[in-house]
Protein backbone atom coordinates (compact mmCIF):
# COMPACT_ATOMS: atom_id res chain seq x y z
CA UNK A 1 0.00 0.00 0.00
CA UNK A 2 2.41 2.75 0.75
CA UNK A 3 4.23 2.11 -2.82
CA UNK A 4 0.43 2.35 -4.46
CA UNK A 5 0.16 5.95 -1.91
CA UNK A 6 3.91 7.18 -2.52
CA UNK A 7 3.84 8.55 -5.96
CA UNK A 8 0.50 10.09 -4.87
CA UNK A 9 2.43 11.98 -2.36
CA UNK A 10 6.06 12.48 -3.76
CA UNK A 11 4.88 13.79 -7.18
CA UNK A 12 1.18 14.94 -7.17
CA UNK A 13 -1.58 17.37 -5.41
CA UNK A 14 -4.20 14.36 -4.87
CA UNK A 15 -2.44 13.85 -1.92
CA UNK A 16 -1.87 17.03 0.83
CA UNK A 17 0.92 15.05 2.48
CA UNK A 18 4.97 16.22 1.54
CA UNK A 19 6.52 12.87 3.11
CA UNK A 20 5.34 9.09 1.34
CA UNK A 21 4.56 7.23 4.45
CA UNK A 22 6.10 3.65 5.19
CA UNK A 23 4.31 0.80 5.68
CA UNK A 24 4.79 1.17 9.56
CA UNK A 25 3.20 4.33 9.42
CA UNK A 26 0.53 3.17 7.32
CA UNK A 27 -0.05 0.42 9.84
CA UNK A 28 -0.10 3.06 12.55
CA UNK A 29 -2.49 4.64 10.93
CA UNK A 30 -5.02 1.88 10.60
CA UNK A 31 -4.73 0.47 13.72
CA UNK A 32 -5.52 3.49 15.44
CA UNK A 33 -9.18 3.50 14.13
CA UNK A 34 -9.75 -0.22 13.91
CA UNK A 35 -13.38 0.26 13.36
CA UNK A 36 -12.74 1.36 10.04
CA UNK A 37 -12.73 -0.59 7.09
CA UNK A 38 -9.24 -0.88 4.68
CA UNK A 39 -9.49 -2.81 1.84
CA UNK A 40 -7.00 -3.79 -1.12
CA UNK A 41 -7.30 -4.75 -4.54
CA UNK A 42 -4.24 -7.21 -5.27
CA UNK A 43 -3.46 -9.02 -9.13
CA UNK A 44 -0.52 -11.67 -8.88
CA UNK A 45 0.07 -11.54 -5.19
CA UNK A 46 0.90 -7.51 -5.35
CA UNK A 47 -0.97 -4.60 -4.23
CA UNK A 48 -2.70 -2.84 -6.96
CA UNK A 49 -4.87 -0.24 -5.36
CA UNK A 50 -6.78 0.63 -1.54
CA UNK A 51 -9.84 2.70 -0.31
CA UNK A 52 -10.26 3.34 3.25
CA UNK A 53 -12.49 4.88 5.81
CA UNK A 54 -11.48 7.78 8.27
CA UNK A 55 -13.45 9.87 10.97
CA UNK A 56 -14.89 12.86 9.47
CA UNK A 57 -13.78 14.84 12.30
CA UNK A 58 -12.63 14.31 15.93
CA UNK A 59 -16.15 15.64 17.70
CA UNK A 60 -18.37 13.40 19.05
CA UNK A 61 -21.11 14.78 16.76
CA UNK A 62 -19.78 13.61 13.59
CA UNK A 63 -19.62 10.38 14.89
CA UNK A 64 -22.11 9.07 11.58
CA UNK A 65 -20.09 10.85 9.30
CA UNK A 66 -17.09 9.10 7.12
CA UNK A 67 -14.40 10.55 4.34
CA UNK A 68 -13.18 8.08 2.05
CA UNK A 69 -10.39 7.86 -0.38
CA UNK A 70 -9.01 5.52 -3.13
CA UNK A 71 -5.69 4.92 -4.39
CA UNK A 72 -4.59 2.83 -7.22
CA UNK A 73 -1.23 1.65 -9.10
CA UNK A 74 -0.45 4.00 -12.12
CA UNK A 75 -1.19 0.42 -14.19
CA UNK A 76 -4.41 -0.20 -12.41
CA UNK A 77 -6.23 3.29 -13.32
CA UNK A 78 -8.85 2.92 -15.86
CA UNK A 79 -10.01 -0.48 -15.04
CA UNK A 80 -12.18 -0.65 -12.52
CA UNK A 81 -10.62 -1.21 -9.77
CA UNK A 82 -11.48 2.21 -8.24
CA UNK A 83 -14.98 1.73 -8.63
CA UNK A 84 -14.82 -1.79 -7.02
CA UNK A 85 -13.29 -1.25 -3.80
CA UNK A 86 -15.50 2.05 -3.40
CA UNK A 87 -18.39 -1.01 -4.41
CA UNK A 88 -17.23 -2.95 -1.50
CA UNK A 89 -16.11 0.08 1.00
CA UNK A 90 -19.50 2.08 0.50
CA UNK A 91 -22.00 -0.97 1.65
CA UNK A 92 -19.55 -1.84 4.48
CA UNK A 93 -19.78 1.36 6.25
CA UNK A 94 -23.87 1.57 5.87
CA UNK A 95 -23.55 -1.87 7.69
CA UNK A 96 -21.73 -0.41 10.17
CA UNK A 97 -24.47 2.52 10.52
CA UNK A 98 -22.62 5.44 8.89
CA UNK A 99 -24.91 7.94 7.47
CA UNK A 100 -22.80 10.35 5.21
CA UNK A 101 -19.83 9.16 3.30
CA UNK A 102 -17.41 12.70 2.18
CA UNK A 103 -14.65 12.30 -0.13
CA UNK A 104 -12.28 15.54 -0.61
CA UNK A 105 -11.11 16.03 -4.21
CA UNK A 106 -7.41 18.52 -4.41
CA UNK A 107 -8.68 19.85 -8.44
CA UNK A 108 -7.64 19.68 -10.64
CA UNK A 109 -8.25 15.96 -10.76
CA UNK A 110 -11.45 15.14 -13.39
CA UNK A 111 -10.65 10.99 -13.04
CA UNK A 112 -11.23 11.40 -9.08
CA UNK A 113 -14.48 13.70 -9.68
CA UNK A 114 -15.90 11.23 -12.00
CA UNK A 115 -15.26 8.53 -9.68
CA UNK A 116 -17.45 10.36 -7.16
CA UNK A 117 -20.06 11.25 -9.71
CA UNK A 118 -20.28 7.68 -10.98
CA UNK A 119 -20.95 6.29 -7.38
CA UNK A 120 -23.38 9.12 -6.98
CA UNK A 121 -21.32 11.61 -5.22
CA UNK A 122 -22.63 15.09 -4.90
CA UNK A 123 -20.50 18.17 -5.00
CA UNK A 124 -21.09 19.76 -1.73
CA UNK A 125 -18.77 22.64 -1.77
CA UNK A 126 -14.53 23.79 -2.86
CA UNK A 127 -12.67 25.16 -0.57
CA UNK A 128 -10.40 27.23 -2.27
CA UNK A 129 -6.73 27.99 -1.71
CA UNK A 130 -7.07 25.99 1.08
CA UNK A 131 -3.30 23.90 0.58
CA UNK A 132 0.05 24.88 -0.88
CA UNK A 133 1.73 21.98 -2.77
CA UNK A 134 4.15 21.77 -5.92
CA UNK A 135 4.52 25.36 -6.35
CA UNK A 136 0.80 26.43 -6.06
CA UNK A 137 -1.97 26.93 -4.07
CA UNK A 138 -4.68 24.10 -4.31
CA UNK A 139 -8.34 23.99 -4.26
CA UNK A 140 -10.36 21.06 -2.81
CA UNK A 141 -14.17 19.91 -3.23
CA UNK A 142 -15.82 18.24 -0.67
CA UNK A 143 -18.21 15.61 -2.16
CA UNK A 144 -21.16 13.73 -0.39
CA UNK A 145 -22.86 10.47 -0.54
CA UNK A 146 -25.68 9.72 1.88
CA UNK A 147 -25.11 6.39 3.03
CA UNK A 148 -27.89 5.62 5.18
CA UNK A 149 -31.27 7.49 6.25
CA UNK A 150 -30.06 9.09 9.77
CA UNK A 151 -31.23 6.77 12.89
Amino acid sequence: MAAVYAPYVEGTWISFEEVAPDAAELARRMAAQPLLPWLLAEEDGAVVGYAYASHHRARPAYRWSVDVSVYLAAAAVGRGLGTGLYGALLPLLRDLGYVSAYAGVAEPNPASTALHARLGFTPVGTFRDVGFKLGGWRDVTWHHLRLDEPP
